[in-house]
């Protein structure tokens, strides 16, 4: 996410809801209960970089209000950091699921 633009983390934002459905384990676990929990605190920093409601819809929509000429590039960079990490946790809670058959 290293040069992602502000509607691909727009886009990246809003996807983490279903993401995160997609992932989840069948079985609950305290490891996929402090994935979820880290989840959370992430998406709670994107929220307060932007003064936005604690939810990734609401991070989404407060990326999509400001206009291009109006981004500095610590907060970019901050979120892309922050929506890679995300990202990561995803996959290491999709990991917490058998593989099919197996």
């Amino acid at each position: 996410m290293s040069d992602a633009s502000p509607q691909d983390l727009a886009i990246s934002f809003r996807s983490i809801a279903r993401r995160r459905r997609e992932a989840q384990p069948d079985t609950p676990s305290e490891h996929a209960d402090e994935i979820g929990r880290r989840i959370d605190a992430q998406v709670a920093t994107a929220a307060g970089l932007l003064h936005a409601g604690p939810d990734a819809t609401q991070v989404a929509d407060a990326i999509g209000a400001v206009h291009a000429k109006d981004w500095n590039d610590e907060t970019l960079a901050s979120l892309r950091s922050i929506a890679t990490e995300i990202g990561t946790m995803l996959r290491d809670l999709a990991a917490l699921s058998p593989e099919p058959g197996a």
